[in-house]
């Protein structure tokens, strides 16, 4: 019994050193995206190693910058408009769609859930898709970025099994007590799968949030870019020298670098700063959806 409870020990202690270094080395480079985007931008680039500390003074100037210019924020205005329009439709198109292939008594049922199912694995294709929304006239339109992914697949068999994971008594009294299927999926379905309806919006949210792909190519006004598009074209086509000449900011590395750490910081904080409310949904959400049905 000693040697096993020791043995015990030397396990846990060994399971918390190693998960420890492990979240350091996975959290060291967002703190060091912090720290840097308020340090001395030229004690920075001269820096090497480790940063555990602002460098010299601290500095809020990359975040002024930042915010001083007007494409990050129409970007910021775009993304949240994109957000919260988005994730009323995906929520809105999930659940009625999931709620409808759940109903047992459903004519076509089976046929209806493989179609859906296919198109997980099966698309018309980039070029297909643009000339759909072409069709639709929302070329450099910010619906665009919304109406196609209104709902997603598997985010649809997902709700499906949480409702399906309900028992059909609770329904089926309803049902005697006069309830429409309307009644039914907001006042007894729903109620019942808050948690997977949580993990609905954080995958929604997170996709709209983090989304780019698409406003390059169906959106040409840059005042209709979403923020990560915005942050793209600074990071990657290092479009910082144009940011710069708006605000009146003087041309160098050393500030191309601080904006660069405050973009990052700016565009994650909020979807980190939300997610540890949603978290506490997400293991049982997933396991709802994943196991029942």
């Amino acid at each position: 019994m000693t040697e096993r409870s020791t043995g015990y020990r030397i396990f846990t202690i060994f399971n918390y050193i190693l998960l420890t270094a492990l979240a350091v080395v996975c959290l060291y480079p967002f703190y060091y995206v912090v720290v840097a985007s308020i340090s001395n931008p030229d004690a920075l680039v001269k820096h090497h190693g480790l940063l555990l500390a602002p460098l010299k003074e601290m500095t809020l100037d990359g975040y002024r910058m930042v915010f001083s210019n007007k494409l990050v924020l129409s970007g910021y205005a775009n993304t949240l408009f994109v957000l919260f329009a988005g994730l009323v439709l995906n929520l809105v198109f999930t659940t009625v769609g999931a709620y409808v292939l759940s109903l047992k008594d459903l004519v076509l049922r089976k046929p209806l859930t493989i179609l859906v199912i296919v198109t997980m694995y099966f698309s018309g294709g980039l070029v297909p898709t643009y000339l759909n929304i072409k069709d639709l006239g929302l070329i450099d339109n910010i619906w665009s970025l919304i109406v196609p992914g209104a709902i997603t697949t598997s985010n649809l068999i997902i709700m499906r099994s949480a409702f399906l994971g309900v028992p059909d008594s609770l329904s089926e009294a309803a049902k005697i007590d006069g309830a429409s299927h309307l009644d039914i999926l907001f006042r007894v379905m729903l109620p019942l799968v808050k948690a997977t309806l949580a993990v609905m919006v954080l995958y929604y949210g997170v996709s709209h949030w983090n989304a780019w792909f698409n406003a390059s190519i169906y959106l040409r006004t840059p005042s209709k870019y979403p923020l990560q598009l915005v942050l793209r074209n600074i990071l990657v086509e290092s479009q910082t020298n144009e940011m710069m000449q708006d605000i009146g900011a003087a041309q160098s590395p050393q500030v191309m670098m601080l904006i660069k750490y405050a973009l990052i910081v700016v565009s994650s904080a909020p979807i980190i700063m939300i997610y540890p409310f949603l978290q506490r949904f997400f293991q049982k959400g997933v396991m709802i959806g994943a196991v029942k049905g």
